[in-house]
């Protein structure tokens, strides 16, 4: 059952599977605390619904940094943390570094700087929950996304490690996904061409999504683990 007066924060819940895992928590009778990077028309609608929510940059550590603080002054204890906020972003000739370093930060050092100052607050309850929303293009690589597919690497990696590190009071775990729902502007001929990727051929959307949050939430017995939610891509 929810707990109330703890409650779970999502990072980059300003849109897509964010934004959809943050209504259905909240259909789900939990508070919740939200990260967005811009404003947008849906963050009135969440906080109509009693949403806490922070503008964050976390490109930078001072940005990360001060995130915590902010979020520190909202809330003395936390059900849950959802490392949702990505960007996706390819390699680029000239930029490579600053590419790199950019989601290096906001793929990696925001979870570790923000696992390790919120652990806290995670202790103060139980059950405690960290979730890193991950990728499955980790499992084979990407020659056009180098950088966000080993950052995102990294962020499975960080699942191990803080796993070990908070046990037995908090459960870490991950989602990597692969094909969720197509952007607006994609034309028929890459649909089709996603869809083949995957044995199941489906566009499955966002509450596939929640339905692996709410299973890592809910088991007592798990941690350590990243839940592979690609559709059978890895039968093709």
């Amino acid at each position: 059952m929810p707990n109330a007066s703890a409650p779970i924060l999502i990072t980059g819940a300003a849109q897509r599977i964010g934004l959809h895992c943050a209504h259905r928590l909240l259909d789900d009778g939990h508070s919740l605390i939200i990260s967005y990077r811009r404003e947008r028309p849906v963050l009135e609608e969440l906080r109509q619904r009693g949403v806490i929510t922070l503008a964050a940059d976390f490109s930078s550590e001072m940005g990360i940094q001060s995130f915590i603080q902010n979020l520190k002054t909202q809330t003395n204890a936390l059900r849950a943390i959802i490392h949702n906020a990505s960007e996706w972003s390819a390699d680029t000739s000239g930029q490579e570094a600053a590419i790199f370093q950019r989601l290096f930060c906001v793929h990696m050092l925001a979870p570790y700087l923000i696992n390790l100052g919120c652990a806290d607050l995670l202790q103060q309850q139980s059950p405690a929950d960290i979730v890193h929303i991950s990728d499955d293009v980790t499992r084979k690589g990407s020659a056009k996304r180098i950088a966000y597919t080993a950052s995102k690497a990294g962020l499975e990696s960080l699942t191990l490690s803080f796993a070990a590190l908070l046990a037995p009071k908090v459960k870490v775990n991950g989602i990597a996904p692969a094909l969720i729902s197509f952007n607006s502007n994609d034309d028929e001929a890459y649909r089709q061409a996603a869809l083949a990727k995957s044995a199941l051929h489906i566009e499955p959307g966002p509450e596939v999504v929640y339905q692996s949050l709410r299973y890592l939430l809910d088991n007592p017995y798990l941690t350590g683990t990243t839940l592979s939610l690609n559709g059978g891509r890895h039968l093709i």
